[in-house]
């Protein structure tokens, strides 16, 4: 079987290739691609190459397919899966394998298992885990963005609390609490925003901020005040720009007392300093946008650390209880992973749209493997339209959903773009 896929060989360095891949084993699955959501973790592993934790050193001699938040159609199952997995299905995937204590990972870790290629070879590991998962959805997309979404969730159910006199952690966001997502006008904080409004627990206060305010606006458009207030949640969106002194800015929101939970989507130094200085007591800090500089740091107030139980914590990836979630509440209809997406485009987009990527502006690129596209924004759909037929018709379709990507448009570009 031959697949087509962009592979890395080190930093900066991606190319689209066509190549056999080898035979599956009776403990592996041959499986065909559809959609891949390209994430900022590979852009971080484009960029490092060798010196990204999950690349193997040999990446130049046996380079490595990327792309992680996948889904597709199954084609072909080992003997020994047979009894849980059939040909014609589709699956969802989740790509933290940590297996046996190991980093890899697809899309960073492996040559035939990836997400930017057309055909792909699940490795044995990824059965025994549990982390290929037979998917009913209607929609390839929402299968490719629950692993984000399951990022996102698990970043909530890793939060933590505390009481006085005691030493349980209580996990999970306070709920009827106040929360605080910073620089959350993005993707992630958009599919945040999602979850803390329409998961069962739910924050009372919900503030967002952001320095964008396209995106600001974009994200009202999509998440109004009244839709928050029917979700038990008063929603205020923050433009920080020109805000003289934010922490007391946002505390002021609280009545002064702080926020319980603190979620921080960007790795820059005063944000996450900002992040601290608004923490109520035992409130906790989740810094869940990962940095590049392996030195990157920010000043906390170690006094409220230990006089007002505020804490730190980090958290990367989900869990397969975290993915699962994301897709039980999207088959519900009670999130729409799509209100990340803001770009569409072909694998041959992929190589100049992962090294790129901080550069582009927006929310989270789709690609569908199979058809060649140039990555283009959903709002320019229109303006393409004028001469391309097949671009009027998806404008036409967003436009009717809240200029969001969805199943209509998805079953229309799979039937007439290839």
């Amino acid at each position: 079987m031959k697949t087509e896929a962009v592979r890395l060989y080190n930093k900066n360095d991606l190319r689209m290739e066509e190549f056999e891949l080898p035979e599956i084993t009776d403990e592996e699955i041959l499986v065909e691609v559809i959609s891949d959501s390209v994430c900022m973790s590979t852009y971080k592993a484009a960029i490092l190459g060798k010196k990204h934790k999950r690349v193997p050193q040999d990446v130049d001699v046996h380079p490595i397919i990327v792309g992680h938040e996948f889904s597709g159609n199954i084609v072909q199952v080992g003997s020994k899966y047979k009894d849980q997995f059939k040909a014609g299905d589709k699956f969802a995937l989740q790509p933290a394998l940590n297996y046996k204590g190991s980093m890899w990972s697809p899309g960073y870790s492996y040559r035939y298992f990836g997400g930017d290629a057309t055909y792909n070879v699940i490795p044995p590991e990824v059965m025994e885990l549990g982390c290929f998962l037979n998917y009913q959805g209607e929609t390839y997309y929402e299968a490719s963005l629950a692993e984000p979404m399951s990022c996102i969730i698990g970043a909530f159910h890793a939060s933590y609390h505390t009481s006085m006199g005691s030493y349980e952690h209580r996990m999970g966001i306070v709920e009827g609490g106040k929360m605080a997502l910073l620089a959350a006008a993005g993707p992630m904080g958009l599919g945040a925003i999602d979850y803390a409004l329409h998961a069962e627990r739910r924050p009372a206060l919900l503030v967002v901020t952001d320095v964008d305010e396209e995106k600001i606006a974009r994200a009202r458009l999509i998440f109004t005040a009244a839709e928050a207030k029917e979700c038990g949640v008063e929603l205020v969106f923050v433009n920080t720009q020109g805000v003289e002194d934010v922490p007391a800015h946002l505390r002021a929101l609280t009545g002064d007392t702080g926020f319980d939970d603190v979620f921080v989507f960007t790795p820059i130094k005063p944000v996450v300093e900002q992040g601290d200085q608004i923490l109520g007591r035992d409130g906790c800090l989740n810094f869940f946008a990962g940095p590049t500089d392996p030195n990157f740091g920010a000043e906390l107030n170690l006094y409220n650390v230990h006089y007002g139980s505020t804490h730190i914590m980090g958290t990367t990836g989900g869990n397969t209880a975290d993915l699962l979630e994301s897709l039980k509440l999207t088959e519900e209809k009670k999130i729409n992973p799509a209100v990340m997406v803001t770009h569409i485009g072909g694998l041959d987009s992929v190589a100049e749209t992962v090294l790129n990527l901080p550069h582009i502006p927006g929310g989270k690129k789709l690609i569908y493997t199979h058809i060649k596209m140039e990555l283009t924004a959903i709002v320019e759909f229109a303006e393409k339209g004028v001469s391309e037929p097949h671009f009027a018709r998806l404008a036409e379709i967003v436009s009717n959903n809240k200029g969001l990507w969805c199943a209509e448009a998805e079953s229309y570009l799979l039937k007439y773009w290839r």
